[in-house]
């Protein structure tokens, strides 16, 4: 592909780097390609980050969190035990999935356009003092930063907070709908009240297989992991591989006469999904071939159904380049700066094209599912209108819209039933995420229903900038948003943790329960099983990692998976950066794959790399 990915960031509760990162792992950020198939500059990361020159992706670092301090010292010495600090009963504290105090400060981004707003959480980090170093505030001041805002009263098993503010109201209230969720083993073979998975006889997994990363001389899209109900599928090198799910051995394949650009999300009840396709392989004379045929995968039968690509609405004969494709019901549906279409699940037959006005709007991309939603975009890259609109799948008319407010460059759907949209007003999340909002929609009216700021610093869910439906680490469902905290400071001495908490998606408000990832641990959710999370804990350096069911009212967690701590094996599943890989798991069988792969450093020529590592329960 063109462009350059970024470095992943750091995994969580990581041992301290004894040299500089090897290249290779840790998958690095996917670009957003490029329009109209000609060569780009390098564009800015899909998480925001801003451009940089092409560079061979950096391995996770081997360092971070989690481990003892190196001989000599190296870290800082906690102090010795005080009230309500290290070792002793903690008072309740603001933030993390407790219910949150007052509504933000008036002229605040989050409390304009005059749609109906969460009242606004305090901040987890408030100002440093000075000499700080500037590291965010340690639990002990986070705790007596939150009395001074907000009392907390604790009546029963549910919380409610009071405090004064410039809100209309002047009180607000929340209470849990239980207590923390904690941990429970799983019979031999037990359903899960809600869901489908199955908690196993033995949680212990093993090693179904590691695949290794392809060679190859330049970066290289991989993009597209699915699971069927006997194999693993995976985009290769212009090719599509099916994978026996728990051997690893090789199935089928569909070769492609390109590239891999995007891949659907989503797959149909018969295993068919879609994908978007270079329309030949990169030459000396051609070393950017457009993204412009568009295809359906059957995965059960193990073969391409059919791929096309069509010319512009605007007339022309040049074939639209296109940016990503999703699966709603048998529509099939590819968008991007140069135009759209939909087609037919079963022959590819073509539905319909978006307008494409003389004032310039076009569909950005769409977002699949069990409904069809489209970010539609208006006015000038300087000054850009976008709008949401629900779809009728076979015909394209809007059913409903929905016009984001200004200051919104890039819109990102989360989900289509419900309808959720996440943006960054203004640019003002400052960390890449993409995110400093959450808006959910009535897809029947294109009403606001409630709009839920989610500050940057608090939650950890992240949209590529540029998509359109490349949202991760949250979900939703039970008409509600889950999603993470950012990591903070566990109990352990060096170790740090994060929660999983919720909103309400009528009300905007924080729900008092939450589900804690435990010292150590981050944790991810990964989607919805009926009205449970499926939730993956990034282990610390010296464990394997976990997949968890939470259930999604009381947030009790039930452990599905623990993988192998041996050294090797933690090690393979830790260079799989969460941020920036494919995440899975089913039926007890859990995946960690790659979405790019790039030319090898002389510095890992002899390491083992891998593009896929699979594990099971027995």
């Amino acid at each position: 592909m063109t462009q350059p990915p970024q470095p992943p960031q750091q995994p969580p509760n990581t041992p301290p780097p004894a040299g500089p990162p090897s290249g290779g792992f840790g998958a690095p950020q996917d670009p957003p390609p490029g329009g109209f198939g000609q060569p780009t500059p390098p564009p800015a990361d899909p998480f925001g980050k801003q451009p940089q020159q092409p560079a061979a992706p950096q391995d996770a670092p081997a360092g971070g969190y989690g481990t003892p301090p190196p001989a000599g010292g190296g870290y800082p010495t906690p102090p010795a035990p005080q009230p309500n600090g290290y070792g002793y009963p903690q008072a309740p504290q603001q933030g993390y999935g407790y219910p949150q105090g007052p509504a933000g400060q008036p002229g605040m981004p989050q409390q304009g356009y005059g749609y109906p707003t969460q009242p606004m959480q305090p901040q987890y980090g408030a100002p440093q003092p000075a000499g700080d170093g500037g590291k965010k505030f340690s639990t002990q001041m986070q705790i007596i930063v939150a009395a001074a805002v907000a009392v907390v009263l604790i009546i029963g098993g549910g919380i409610i907070y009071a405090a004064s503010g410039d809100d209309e109201g002047g009180t607000n209230e929340a209470s849990s709908s239980g207590a923390t969720g904690g941990e429970a083993k799983g019979g031999e073979g037990s359903g899960l009240a809600g869901g489908d998975e199955k908690a196993p006889a033995s949680t212990k997994s093993k090693v179904a297989f590691q695949l290794p990363e392809p060679v190859v001389t330049d970066i290289t899209t991989v993009m597209g992991s699915w699971i069927t109900d006997k194999a693993y599928v995976k985009s290769g090198v212009a090719e599509i591989i099916a994978y026996d799910r728990d051997k690893g051995t090789k199935l089928w394949s569909v070769p492609l006469p390109g590239e891999v650009c995007s891949a659907s999300r989503h797959m149909s009840k018969d295993f068919r999904t879609a994908i978007v396709f270079e329309e030949t392989k990169a030459t000396k004379a051609n070393k950017y071939p457009s993204c412009n045929q568009v295809g359906v995968i059957d995965m059960a039968a193990g073969k391409l159904l059919w791929s096309k690509g069509v010319t512009s609405a605007t007339g022309g004969d040049k074939p639209i380049r296109f940016d990503e494709v999703t699966l709603s019901g048998t529509t099939v549906a590819a968008g991007g700066t140069s135009g759209g279409a939909a087609f037919k699940l079963d022959d590819g037959a073509e539905l319909w094209k978006p307008k494409v006005g003389a004032d310039g709007c076009y569909d950005r991309g769409y977002a699949g599912g069990e409904a069809l939603a489209v970010v539609r975009k208006c006015g000038t890259s300087d000054s850009p209108q976008l709008t949401v609109q629900a779809l009728n799948p076979t015909t394209g008319a809007p059913l409903s819209s929905f016009q984001m407010p200004a200051g919104v460059d890039y819109a990102s759907i989360v989900s289509t039933k419900p309808l959720v949209v996440a943006a960054d007003v203004g640019d003002t999340a400052g960390d890449g995420s993409g995110i400093s909002d959450f808006f959910s929609i009535d897809a029947a009216t294109g009403k606001l229903i409630v709009r839920i700021p989610a500050d940057a610093e608090q939650y950890a869910a992240r949209c590529g900038s540029t998509e359109v439906e490349r949202c991760q680490n949250l979900a939703v469902g039970n008409n509600r948003l889950y999603v993470p905290t950012e990591n903070h400071d566990g109990t352990s001495e060096y170790g740090e943790t994060n929660e999983v908490v919720a909103f309400d998606l009528t009300t905007g408000k924080l729900l008092g329960g939450r589900a804690d990832a435990g010292d150590r641990y981050s944790l991810t959710p990964l989607r919805m099983d009926g009205t449970n999370v499926i939730a993956y804990k990034e282990p610390p350096y010296d464990k394997g990692g976990q997949i968890v069911s939470i259930d999604g009212e009381t947030f009790k967690q039930t452990l599905l998976m623990e993988n192998p701590s041996d050294e090797a094996v933690r090690e393979a599943e830790r260079r799989f950066s969460t941020d920036h890989s494919e995440v899975l798991y089913k039926d007890g069988r859990f995946f960690k794959s790659k979405r790019l792969v790039s030319k090898r450093s002389t510095s890992d020529a002899d390491e083992k790399l891998y593009l896929v590592v699979a594990y099971r329960t027995d």
